[in-house]
């Protein structure tokens, strides 16, 4: 009979692979997350006057730059960045950002549809940002 002794440390250990792969991608998208959520929020400059179509939006109150957030979905191994829900009738966050029209209520109270010029600040950060992200995958498996 012919004795055979297998070396286990030949083998690779699945569960110390996919955590490891899991922290990887965490901590990427993550960063990536962070990074975009910052761009965005200094794109849109505080000032009084009204943003040119195109161009990201001013902030008059400060509001807008403080609802930007991001965060990890663990479940889908994805990240969300954006400015959270306003509690009102029309949504200004999408608005701004790809424009379109919504109805409101004009100075003497009359339902009128107002039409809104795209003012992106989200999609132009997130495009800036993506171009960095080969660079953070790398090394970022241990």
């Amino acid at each position: 009979m012919i004795g055979i002794k297998i070396d286990k440390s030949m083998f690779f250990d699945r569960k110390k692979i996919m955590n490891a792969v899991d922290v990887g991608v965490r901590k990427v998208l993550a960063k990536f997350g962070a990074f975009v959520r910052t761009a965005a929020r200094s794109s849109i400059r505080k000032r009084k006057s009204v943003s040119q179509p195109g161009q990201p939006p001013s902030s008059h109150t400060g509001l807008l730059k403080r609802l930007i957030y991001f965060g990890y979905d663990a479940g889908k191994k994805s990240v969300v960045i954006g400015p959270a829900p306003l509690r009102s009738e029309v949504e200004a966050p999408p608005l701004l950002e790809y424009g379109g029209r919504a109805r409101r209520k004009n100075r003497k109270g009359k339902n009128v549809i107002a039409t809104y010029q795209a003012r992106p600040f989200m999609t132009p950060a997130f495009d800036e940002e993506k171009k960095k992200l080969p660079d953070m995958w790398k090394n970022s498996i241990r």
